[in-house]
């Protein structure tokens, strides 16, 4: 009788396939080991996080952030692939932007890293356009009737960051505390950044 096996742990399977791949010459090492510390160390949302708590510290920065993403987002040194062409929405008491892409997950990677699977997920990106305010209600945000939602659908020639609105009462914090509050949710609009 054949039973089914248990699988692997993800980890161990990566290290595996890795493995198998530099002994057939198929990959270099090396270059794998850049592209994790890339994504541990220099892309991912702590980055977006830095831009938004400088456009809520820096009125001259948020204007030039508000007017051209991509080059503001550049002056911090964030640029490259999946960031060639960034425009940033400005979330307000009577607006709320979201973000989805429903042909396949465009998403800016130097400022929010990898995309969460929820966001590649089909029911995510033909639900949010049809009923954008019962799946933020999902997410746990709750928008009064008066706010009006605008869903922008990120494409491979235009990605979207949402600047969030600053919460009340952190006007004492640092613009480094101020990043620590600031999550990649916000950024895409599935949620809102609160006071600590």
């Amino acid at each position: 009788m054949t039973t089914a096996q248990e699988p692997l742990d993800p980890a161990l399977r990566v290290e595996a396939l890795a493995s198998l791949l530099a002994e057939r010459g198929l990959i270099d090492e090396g270059t794998v080991s850049k592209f994790i510390a890339t994504y541990e160390q220099s892309v991912g949302p702590m980055n977006g996080a830095k831009v938004v708590a400088k456009a809520w510290t820096d009125p001259e920065y948020r204007e030039r952030l508000l007017a051209d993403g991509t080059a503001a987002i550049g002056e911090l040194g964030f640029k490259g692939p999946q960031g060639e062409h960034i425009v940033v929405l400005e979330n307000t008491p009577q607006v709320h932007h979201v973000v989805v892409c429903t042909l396949c997950s465009c998403y800016p990677w130097p400022v929010l890293g990898l995309p969460p699977s929820w966001y590649k997920d089909p029911a995510y990106r033909s639900r949010v356009v049809r009923e954008p305010r019962q799946v933020l209600r999902e997410f746990g945000l709750e928008l009064g009737e008066s706010v009006e939602i605008l869903v922008h659908d990120s494409s491979s020639e235009v990605r979207y960051l949402v600047l969030p609105e600053r919460p009340a009462g952190t006007g004492g914090l640092t613009e480094e505390e101020l990043a620590g509050l600031v999550t990649r949710d916000a950024m895409v609009g599935v949620a809102v950044v609160s006071a600590p």
